[in-house]
């Protein structure tokens, strides 16, 4: 029977892929798809090294490693400029989220979650003064990303840097602001950096998923997985389990219970096998309030090039948010 391209991707984004032959895989389908997507990396990875090859055909194989290697180069550079940009920045408390703050943390090698841009959240006093700092090391501003929800973003000419404030909205700054009393240290890029604390981390995600309408590369799905898992492939900061009670009980507060059910929801639908284990994170909404999100949302989230605009998905998009 020929493999799906569905199949496919749960081959190849498992971080402990089954030994099978994918000689019969949509390779013409998930290639273009799966650098898209930015899975590309840990594809070829698996390909590689954990299945000797998989038999997928040679052109896959090249050329899937050789967007692996250029996402190692790229975040080497990306990562080792940003470090010496902020590395002797003392006094101030910025939380690094994204892919800055998981590819260490959740991917058992660097190249496997391609960083593409760096994610900060920053309290709304020290957005200018940032700003200055940055501009001390060729960071200056850049046009406006309005959909990115950054108030500011900011660019040396090869990464760009989005800031982001008050992410929860103006009414909430007490619930951004224990964002930033439970950030955990990130000393690998001095004193002022941080990381948002796991459970934090999860609803960050759902937040970040909810404002794109869920129009986003695979990757993040792949980011959720491990950080709702307990990133079990390593011995980091987020390898822990879930507190559930403290996740569901920021979720009610910053209003992203539905987006909080949605995003799991979908992760639950793309590997199957975390689904029971899910299950008690996902918050008990109205039973017509899961099947509209199942129907408007995860199901078409969940298949390989189905989600695209739908009516109403404004107003979609600030149920979810609570903004």
């Amino acid at each position: 029977m020929a493999i799906s391209l569905l199949d496919t991707f749960r081959v190849l984004a498992s971080f402990n892929p089954p030994r099978r032959s994918l000689r019969d895989a949509p390779w013409e389908e998930y290639v273009d798809w799966a650098i898209a997507q930015g899975l590309a990396p840990l594809a070829s990875y698996n390909l590689q090294f954990r299945l000797a090859g998989g038999d997928a055909p040679e052109w896959v194989r090249d050329q899937l490693q050789s967007i692996q290697q250029g996402s190692l180069n790229d975040n080497v550079m990306k990562l080792v400029n940003f470090k010496r940009s902020v590395d002797e920045l003392e006094g101030r408390r910025i939380l690094l989220m994204g892919g800055t703050a998981f590819a260490d943390a959740l991917y058992p090698h660097v190249a496997f979650r391609p960083v593409l841009e760096i994610q900060m959240l920053l309290r709304r006093m020290d957005v200018d003064p940032f700003t200055g700092f940055l501009a001390q090391h060729d960071f200056h501003p850049e046009q406006d990303d309005p959909a990115s929800g950054a108030v500011k973003v900011l660019s040396d000419g090869r990464t760009p840097i989005y800031l982001y404030a008050d992410v929860l909205g103006p009414q909430r700054r007490t619930e951004v602001q224990g964002l930033f009393d439970r950030a955990r240290p990130m000393r690998m890029y001095g004193p002022s950096m941080f990381r948002p604390d796991l459970e934090d981390a999860v609803l960050l995600v759902c937040l970040e998923h909810a404002r794109h309408g869920y129009q986003m590369p695979w990757l993040s799905f792949l980011d959720l997985r491990e950080l709702a898992t307990g990133a079990t492939s390593m011995g980091s900061v987020y390898s822990r389990p879930l507190d559930v009670p403290a996740l569901l009980e920021r979720a009610k507060a910053w209003r992203l219970e539905g987006a909080l059910y949605t995003s799991l929801s979908i992760v639950g639908r793309l590997f199957p096998e975390t689904a029971e284990g899910l299950k008690p994170a996902l918050p008990p909404l109205r039973r017509a309030t899961r099947e509209l999100l199942d129907r408007l949302v995860v199901q078409p989230a969940s298949e390989p090039g189905k989600m695209s605009h739908v009516r109403g998905t404004e107003r979609l998009r600030r149920l979810l948010t609570g903004q």
